[in-house]
């Protein structure tokens, strides 16, 4: 169980919203971080209260010990979500992010509490059909080259040798995470199951986003976005506008000004 003292330490919740219809949990990519959902504070309407998962060892947990297992890291989640139910939730997944938000589905499940109101993924195919390789084995070279094929770490940051040692440190922790992960056999979810993916993207097209229809008793919803696997950031206010409506909350927040902060 995770200790009350460090409750705090795992969700980030800008913006409390004590009328909001739904709470949404975001869970970041392998490597990722609470910051990288930041603009959704501004983007999301009113009526969701939402909060990103701070995997340890990146930005203010950067002292925290890696988890080793995706067991342990859904484990803890579900402990500091608990509070957070006394209100419609659901959980919204990128990357390794979304086969993290599926197994806290099911551990919420097995543990007797109400599923998601909505599942939603994007950016892998379902637990059950995704590619698993091993660079978690591998050297720093290659994990260097996979931070660069996706472009989304700055190069100045990984030539700074310490810099670039502590963020090697978390990322191989996250792709050891999803790549020695088992996914869980059981019956389908209850709660639908939006998937959003990139036109572009190599590793979740059409073909790989339809594989979570085997993880719902509902209808799959799909959206395609333009743009890669990290669509998310420059198709964020339409992705935003897609979350609000499937979670049926009127969205008012688009015309908002985002501050023109990194």
């Amino acid at each position: 169980m995770v200790r009350e003292t460090s409750r705090a330490s795992w969700l980030r919740r800008p913006a409390v919203r004590p009328e909001a219809e739904r709470r949404l949990v975001c869970f970041p990519h392998a490597g990722g971080a609470a910051s990288s959902f930041r603009p959704w504070q501004r983007l999301l309407p009113d009526g969701i209260e939402y909060a990103t998962v701070q995997y340890p060892g990146r930005e203010d947990r950067v002292l925290d010990p890696a988890v080793e297992s995706m067991a342990e890291l859904v484990d803890a989640v579900v402990d500091v979500l608990l509070p957070l139910l006394d209100r419609p939730l659901a959980l919204f997944g990128h990357s390794m992010g979304s086969a993290v938000a599926y197994e806290v589905a099911l551990e919420l499940r097995r543990r007797g509490l109400p599923e998601p109101v909505r599942l939603l993924v994007a950016g892998r195919a379902a637990p059950h059909a995704a590619a698993v390789g091993a660079i978690h084995r591998a050297d720093d070279e290659v994990l260097l080259a996979e931070l660069t094929r996706y472009g989304v770490t700055p190069r100045e940051v990984l030539a700074d040798p310490e810099l670039r040692a502590g963020i090697l440190r978390y990322v191989r922790a996250d792709y050891r995470v999803i790549e020695t992960y088992l996914p869980s056999v059981e019956p389908p979810l209850s709660c639908p199951v939006s998937v959003y993916h990139g036109t572009a993207d190599p590793e979740c097209g059409v073909e790989q986003a339809e594989t979570w229809a085997a993880v719902t008793r509902r209808p799959l919803a799909l959206d395609s976005f333009e743009g890669g696997h990290f669509f998310l950031v420059p198709q964020r206010v339409r992705l935003a506008e897609a979350v609000a409506r499937d979670l049926g909350v009127r969205s008012v927040a688009a015309a908002r000004t985002w501050p023109s902060t990194p």
